[in-house]
């Protein structure tokens, strides 16, 4: 064959490869989308706080590495920013926690794609003060009657509208500007309570027979208040409410997903297990349509 001849294959045959590999290339990219860059915000229920193992990073946040959002990345695929904190507030969105420890706001950006959050439950500590009032009365009380409600009326529920609402309104929107482009999901609670009182989950959790719906309704109220301030900042609020029903403090370990406040199984008590939180990625999923 002739010198040019030979040329005019070789170039033709270089050009053919490279259109191929392009074409190889190009359709590869299409069949593998970005990876999600995600991040999760919130307090010891998106922190996974008691759930072991424990994040070295940080030990103050008591975070675990099996939390909801840690669940999520590994069956996305996604890129996770984890930067939740146990006892975290709405005002830790926009400022330090812990000294050394970032606001958590900080961790946004235009790039962020997906974020998860719980967070509400501590603001003006209406978990730790609810359920603390509430067992220290039914001890007294020997779980009879609603010493709970009787003495703290709606004191709980006024806190929730006049100040949780707002501030988790704001929280919402502040994580709107610094990303943007992200999808969001608020996440509820899971039921700590059952709908009324088991008298032998008295010994685990000392709730009066009374004060279990009172303490359920609290909880139904904060539920509500994520929710109303998801949908009116653009987030998608994920609901708890029937799928975590029959799986709180009282039932069987393998079927709760909420520890007692007494002879649990972890080291935070009245916070979600491993199983919860499995649970709480898995549904969250679900609603996303992700995974």
């Amino acid at each position: 064959m002739p010198k040019h001849a030979l040329r005019r294959v070789m170039t033709a045959t270089t050009a053919a490869v490279a259109t191929l590999a392009l074409g190889l290339t190009d359709a590869a990219a299409h069949a593998a989308p970005d990876t999600l860059d995600y991040v999760a915000l919130g307090d010891s229920y998106s922190a996974g706080s008691g759930v072991l193992p424990v994040d070295p990073t940080n030990l103050l946040c008591l975070r675990s590495t099996a939390n909801y959002p840690h669940v999520i990345a590994a069956t996305t695929g996604a890129r996770l920013q984890d930067v939740t904190c146990g006892a975290a507030q709405t005002a830790h969105f926009r400022q330090a926690q812990y000294p050394g420890t970032a606001p958590q706001l900080d961790a946004l950006d235009t790039g962020t794609d997906l974020v998860t959050l719980t967070i509400g439950g501590n603001d003006n500590s209406t978990f730790i003060n609810a359920i603390t009032a509430c067992g220290t009365a039914g001890v007294l009380s020997g779980g009879k009657g609603s010493p709970c409600k009787d003495k703290h009326g709606t004191s709980f529920d006024d806190e929730i509208e006049a100040n949780t609402y707002p501030a988790l309104k704001q929280a919402f929107l502040d994580v709107r500007a610094k990303a943007p482009h992200a999808r969001v999901a608020a996440l509820g609670y899971p039921w700590i309570t059952p709908a009324t009182a088991d008298p032998s989950c008295f010994v685990k959790l000392p709730v009066a027979a009374g004060d279990v719906p009172y303490l359920r309704a609290i909880q139904a109220h904060l539920n509500d208040a994520v929710r109303r301030a998801a949908e009116e900042t653009g987030a998608t609020y994920v609901d708890f409410s029937t799928v975590s029903d029959g799986h709180d403090a009282c039932e069987a370990p393998g079927t709760r997903w909420i520890e007692p406040l007494l002879f649990g199984h972890s080291l935070v008590p009245v916070h979600p297990n491993a199983l919860g939180e499995r649970r709480m990625a898995e549904h969250t999923m679900g609603v996303l349509g992700l995974g």
